[in-house]
């Protein structure tokens, strides 16, 4: 470990091969390499602007750093020999400027900072993919619930036949979930977009260095102030994947009903061949294996949300390594959402629904006994639990009929519905499918023209949304941009 640039001060010798490997983070660093490069270009620019370094080391090592990000991390900044990526890019850049120069990048910064900064950076991106792609499978859902606003189907609770519902409807009942998952990934970013650089290891600096210079550079709409909490906060980390693992609940349910609808006993979807796989003995089968895996995923996704809070929860301000292991749990959720957020989109907006398959089981199971207990109460005057009463008497029986109801009126509640005015006809018409759901107009309900109207509005919002993260990518990009802009002026200078 003699030429970690970091180590060779304090600590003599080297180090065991298994201790080495035990303390490195540099699996996890893969994925904040580039954001590092981005965060020094940043900090020097400030460097050289309060005149803490001179302008001769600032353009040498600025060279340096954009040959890295014009070209890419070098794979050599990843040896083994150094802790991590930050070492590796700091030994890289004394090698480039040598030390008298390279070796001045560091002033006013720890490593404490500078990697809560580029996990800030890194996970914004993340952030943004994920609403990015949320926002696509909500409208690949909103797409299917156009095309099926009169598909009648049935509705479930304890997954037993309930009352009649369209398919457009129950695709909503997903896409407004979804919109949830969007809005808590929405609010959360807010608070990762906050720049800790220059705290420094947790008590600030004594250098004139200017924070917010840096955090506008890098495109942060403000500073986590306290310079403490700037550096052992995770509480992001935690937030981000609870929104993940509460998102993969949503994609879990929808693959669990995809499994289920998909089979030979309900067939009410058709999956496109790309996301199904076959039996290796059975040559029949076709099965929905990327909905099983999505739905097997929410447990990973869950278990990094578990990790990340467990390894936080007993720190004592401020700085521990033990967030070191925090990170892998982070890019582990992101990853695997992000992935399940892709697939489940090509799974919905490719799949063939089965309208006649879904009609013929929209009635079964007595699902518009409902419209018939409100018609007894809103034409012929029974108070809703009577009317419920004589109606599950009648079921009872297995059969809704005038005689049925009859008989089951006079024994329960002593009156004579034939009297009132019920006629075979009337219960013909409250049974039907297409009138139960037609009735039920209220706003979200399942009502073909309603439905029609949710779409509208869901649509808007979703334009809404999809226009808030191609602005902050653009805001984001200009500010890099600029940066760039301005190190490579200061080279040519």
């Amino acid at each position: 470990m003699s030429s970690d640039p970091v180590r060779r001060g304090r600590l003599a010798g080297g180090r065991p091969a298994e201790v080495a490997a035990f303390l490195s983070s540099m699996d996890a660093d893969r994925w904040i390499a580039d954001a590092d490069i981005r965060v020094d270009i940043a900090h020097l620019l400030m460097l050289d602007q309060q005149e803490i370094i001179e302008r001769d080391a600032s353009s040498a090592v600025m060279a340096a750093l954009l040959e890295m990000y014009e070209h890419g991390v070098p794979e050599t900044v990843f040896d083994d020999e150094y802790e991590d990526v930050h070492a590796g890019i700091e030994a890289g850049l004394i090698a480039a400027s040598g030390m008298d120069k390279g070796g001045r990048l560091h002033m006013g910064r720890s490593r404490n900072d500078e990697v809560a900064t580029c996990i800030r950076i890194r996970l914004r991106q993340a952030l943004l993919s994920h609403m990015e792609g949320i926002s696509s499978l909500r409208a690949a859902l909103l797409a299917q619930a156009e095309r099926h606003t009169q598909t009648v189907m049935p509705g479930f609770t304890h997954l037993q036949h309930a009352q009649p519902t369209t398919l457009g409807h129950y695709l909503l009942a997903y896409e407004q979930a979804l919109s949830r998952d969007f809005e808590r990934l929405w609010d959360a970013y807010g608070r990762v977009n906050r720049c800790p650089l220059g705290a420094a290891a947790f008590a600030s600096t004594g250098y004139p260095i200017d924070r917010d210079m840096t955090a506008g550079l890098l495109g942060f709409s403000e500073l986590v102030l306290n310079t403490m909490d700037a550096v052992s906060a995770r509480d992001f980390v935690i937030e981000v994947t609870a929104a993940c693992t509460i998102l993969m609940s949503t994609l879990s349910r929808m693959a669990e009903e995809i499994v289920l609808w998909s089979s030979a006993f309900v067939r009410f979807v058709t999956l496109d061949d790309a996301y199904c796989s076959t039996s290796s003995i059975m040559p029949q089968k076709k099965n929905p294996d990327t909905a099983e895996i999505l739905r097997g995923k929410s447990g990973v996704v869950a278990g990094s949300f578990t990790a990340a809070f467990t390894a936080v929860k007993g720190l004592p301000m401020s700085y521990n390594r033990d967030l070191q292991d925090v990170t892998p749990s982070l890019w582990r959720a992101v990853a695997e959402s992000g992935a399940c957020i892709g697939i489940a989109t090509g799974i919905i907006s490719t799949a063939t629904f089965h309208p006649d398959r879904m009609r013929e089981e929209a009635g079964r199971g007595f699902s518009t006994a409902t419209e018939l207990a409100d018609v007894l109460v809103r034409e012929f005057g029974l108070p809703f639990r009577a009317a419920h009463n004589i109606i599950g008497r009648a079921i009872r029986s297995g059969m809704i009929t005038l005689p049925v109801l009859e008989a089951a009126a006079q024994t329960l509640s002593g009156i004579s519905l034939v009297e009132r005015g019920l006629t075979e006809k009337r219960i013909l018409e409250a049974l039907d499918v297409d009138v139960s759901v037609r009735l039920r107009s209220a706003p979200g309900g399942p009502a073909p023209k309603t439905v029609k109207q949710a779409i509208a509005i869901q649509h808007a919002t979703l334009e809404d949304d999809w226009h808030w993260v191609r602005s902050e990518e653009k805001r984001l990009q200009a500010a890099e941009d600029t940066m760039i802009r301005d190190a490579r002026r200061l080279v040519e200078e």
